[in-house]
């Protein structure tokens, strides 16, 4: 398999983790029983798929993750920081900011992980089948997602005829891990045009799909958990984080 880089989004203000994030950086609210920032948990995982040249996209609080993580050597993997300005908004933006400080290239395959995910996907995996399918882009996804919240059935006067409480979807969801290939970034700047916000998910893959790139998705039954927010994070149990990742230390 080809060297790929990490690209990790660490740099959100958390704003749906409030008020635990007036003092945290999201990605170092400590979790599980050993008490690590959720963001070693991700250094980790991409070490052991053999990912080292790892850049953190940081802007709020960025000073937490460079006191923790420095060059990281004393994780085995090569750090960088980038400080993402906030002169295009959104993921993408973060992203293109990563192409313009040339920390990234056209020719480079690189892997975009939201830094508040947790999971144990196998990322070698992963990149083995962006390059067997000979992609531009590849989206994890998982199946079996559970709505937070419950769902109505209406009739054609509003009358309910039923209620389902926290259905489980059918359909794959993205998990926020992305493998893309340089040559994306012409679309990506064709597409920030004037633009003050672009978002991976919800304006560059469809744009990418638009314009003939080809897009593959990789559904995983790995465990994944999103802990963006205060109920997300009070539920996660401790043990369950152990239990399922504490082959990373």
């Amino acid at each position: 398999m080809g060297n790929i880089k990490g690209l990790v989004l660490c740099g959100g203000p958390g704003i749906r983790l409030r008020p635990i994030t007036y003092y945290f950086q999201k990605t170092m609210i400590p979790i599980g029983p050993k008490q690590k920032p959720m963001l070693e948990y991700v250094v980790r995982l991409l070490r052991f798929h053999g990912i080292r040249d790892v850049s953190f996209l940081v802007n709020y609080k960025a000073e937490q993750i460079v006191n923790y993580f420095d060059d990281g050597s004393r994780f085995s993997v090569n750090i960088s920081y980038i400080y993402d300005e906030n002169t295009l908004k959104g993921t993408a933006g973060s992203v293109l900011t990563a192409f313009r400080k040339g920390k990234i290239d056209m020719n480079d395959t690189f892997l975009v992980y939201y830094g508040d995910i947790l999971t144990n996907m196998n990322l070698q995996s992963l990149q083995r089948y962006h390059e067997n399918k000979r992609a531009s882009t590849t989206v994890a996804l998982a199946s079996g997602f559970t709505v937070r919240v419950g769902l109505a059935d209406l009739d054609e006067e509003g009358r309910i005829r039923g209620f389902v409480e926290k259905p489980t979807l059918e359909k794959p969801v993205s998990i926020g891990i992305l493998i893309l290939n340089g040559e994306v970034f012409e679309d990506i700047e064709k597409l920030a045009g004037k633009k003050h916000r672009l978002d991976l998910m919800k304006d560059v893959i469809p744009y990418l799909i638009k314009v003939g790139r080809p897009m593959y998705g990789y559904l995983s039954e790995a465990f994944w958990y999103d802990t963006g927010s205060i109920e997300a994070y009070e539920k996660l149990d401790p043990r369950l984080v152990d239990e399922t990742l504490s082959y990373l230390f």
